[in-house]
C-alpha cells in the first residue's frame, strides 16, 4: 500500500548511498528502485558520476522506473558531489524536483571518490529534506585483496597520519566513520568465516554502526524507508576536527590525486590483447573503469566494463541495432524493420550504433600507462579488415555473461 504523507509539512526523506568506487551502489540503487515500484512508492534519485559519460546515469535511467520526463531523476556528472560545485548542483536539481512531486523518499547515489561530510553539512541546514541514512557500501573483496581482510586499513590510516598525507585511505576510512548503516557487498568473492575478519577490523572505526552483508544488491528497501534522522550530535566532534582539512578539499573536482580519462572508439575491441591488457595493468591503483563497449568476436551484443580494483565483469547490455539488422532471422516486420533503418540512419559511428565509451579512474600516476595500452587493444585496420572477411579472434572471456536485469 503506498506510503501516504498526512503532513503537507512533513520533511522529505532523504538516504545517502555512499561508498568506495566499485563498491555495488549502482546495483544495489536499481534493486532498491525495482522493491519502490512493486510497492508503488514514489522515489526520486540523484545520481552522481564524477565522469563525463554519466555511466551510472544511463544505467539508472535505463530501468524506465525514474526518468527525467517524470521529473523524478537528475544526474549530477563531471565532477564530485561532495565539491563546492558539486553542493551547488545537488542544490539546484533538489529544488527543482520538489517544484514537480513531493516524493515518498530521494535516494542520492554518490560517486566513489565522495567525502560524506560535505553533504551532511549541506542537509542539516535543510528545511526541506530529513537526512535519514547515511548508508557507506564497502566491497568485501577489495578489503580482502588491498587490506588483508581489513587487519591493514587503521595501520595505513596511522602510516598516512604519521606523514601528513591524503589519500584513498583516509576517504575510506572517513566514509565508514560517518556512516549510519555500513553494507559490506560481494561476500560471496571472499572465503566463508573471513566477513567477520573485515568486520571486526574496520569496527573501531565506527563502533555504534549497523553492519550488514548484501549480495547483488539485495538490500531490503523496508529497511531504508522508516529510517530515523540521521544523528548530527554524534559526528559534530568528527566534523570540528576535519573541518580545517576538508575545506582545502572543497574546491577540487578531484581530489585526492584521482584522475579520469575517457576512452572513445567506434572499433571493437581484440579480445586476446584486452584480456593480456587487463592482467598486466590492473591493479588497486586503478580504482574504477566502467563504459558499454563491443569485441569483434562477439558484435552483435552490447557489453557493459565494469572493474574495481582488480575484479573486472563483462555483462551482457542487450543488442546492437546493426547486430539485429545483420541477422537473416531477426524476426522482425517490414515495419519494424523500417523503423530500425530510420534509427540506424541517424547514427555517425563507423559500425552504426556500436561503439565503445569507457571512462578509467585512479591514481594519476597509472591511469594514463592503462588508458593507452586499452587504445592498443582495438582492431587495427588491418584487422579489420581480416575481421570483416571473417577472420576468427581468439577469445579468451567467458562465454557465459551475466545480462543486467
Amino acid at each position: 500500500m503506498k506510503n501516504e504523507i498526512t503532513n503537507q509539512q512533513a520533511k522529505v526523506p532523504v538516504v545517502i548511498l555512499n561508498g568506495f568506487l566499485g563498491s555495488g551502489k549502482t546495483t544495489t540503487l536499481r534493486n532498491l528502485l525495482v522493491q519502490s515500484k512493486k510497492k508503488e512508492l514514489s522515489v526520486s534519485v540523484v545520481v552522481n558520476d564524477m565522469s563525463e559519460l554519466d555511466v551510472d546515469g544511463e544505467l539508472i535511467a535505463d530501468t524506465e522506473i525514474v526518468r527525467k520526463a517524470d521529473h523524478n531523476f537528475e544526474s549530477i556528472h563531471s565532477c564530485v558531489l561532495s565539491s563546492k560545485k558539486g553542493i551547488q548542483k545537488l542544490e539546484e536539481v533538489l529544488k527543482k524536483m520538489l517544484s514537480n512531486h513531493k516524493p515518498d523518499l530521494i535516494i542520492i547515489e554518490t560517486s566513489g571518490s565522495c567525502h560524506p561530510m560535505p553533504l551532511i553539512e549541506f542537509f542539516k541546514s535543510q528545511l526541506e529534506f530529513d537526512l535519514t541514512g547515511v548508508l557507506v557500501l564497502a566491497d568485501s573483496s577489495m578489503f580482502a585483496q588491498d587490506y588483508n581482510y581489513g587487519e591493514q586499513l587503521i595501520p595505513s590510516l596511522q602510516n598516512n597520519l604519521q606523514s601528513q598525507k591524503r589519500d584513498m585511505v583516509n576517504l575510506l576510512v572517513e566514509q565508514i566513520m560517518f556512516c549510519s548503516h555500513l553494507i559490506l557487498t560481494k561476500a560471496d568473492r571472499i572465503p566463508e568465516g573471513k566477513l567477520a575478519t573485515i568486520a571486526q577490523s574496520i569496527h573501531p572505526l565506527n563502533p555504534y554502526v549497523d553492519v550488514l552483508s548484501v549480495q547483488f544488491g539485495r538490500l531490503d528497501f523496508d529497511s531504508i524507508l522508516n529510517l530515523p534522522s540521521y544523528d548530527f550530535f554524534k559526528v559534530a566532534k568528527l566534523i570540528e576536527e576535519l573541518k580545517p582539512t576538508l575545506e582545502k578539499e572543497l574546491d577540487a573536482d578531484r581530489p585526492y590525486n584521482m584522475v579520469t580519462k575517457v576512452i572513445k572508439d567506434d572499433r571493437p575491441f581484440h579480445p586476446q590483447r584486452l584480456w593480456e591488457v587487463c592482467h598486466k595493468y590492473l591493479d588497486q591503483r586503478i580504482y574504477r573503469s566502467k563504459g558499454f563497449f563491443w569485441l569483434c568476436t562477439r558484435d552483435k551484443i552490447s557489453l557493459l566494463w565494469n572493474q574495481a580494483a582488480g575484479n573486472i565483469s563483462l555483462e551482457l547490455m542487450g543488442y546492437w541495432r546493426s547486430g539485429v539488422l545483420e541477422e537473416e532471422n531477426n524476426n522482425l516486420s517490414d515495419e519494424e524493420l523500417e523503423q530500425l533503418e530510420e534509427l540506424l540512419n541517424k547514427e555517425t559511428g563507423r559500425f552504426g550504433d556500436r561503439h565503445c565509451h569507457l571512462t578509467v579512474i585512479g591514481d594519476r600516476d597509472h591511469v594514463d600507462r592503462f588508458t593507452e595500452a586499452l587504445k592498443m587493444c582495438f582492431l587495427t585496420e588491418e584487422e579489420i579488415d581480416h575481421w570483416e572477411y571473417g577472420h576468427e579472434f581468439q577469445d579468451p572471456w567467458p562465454k557465459n555473461m551475466v545480462k543486467m536485469a
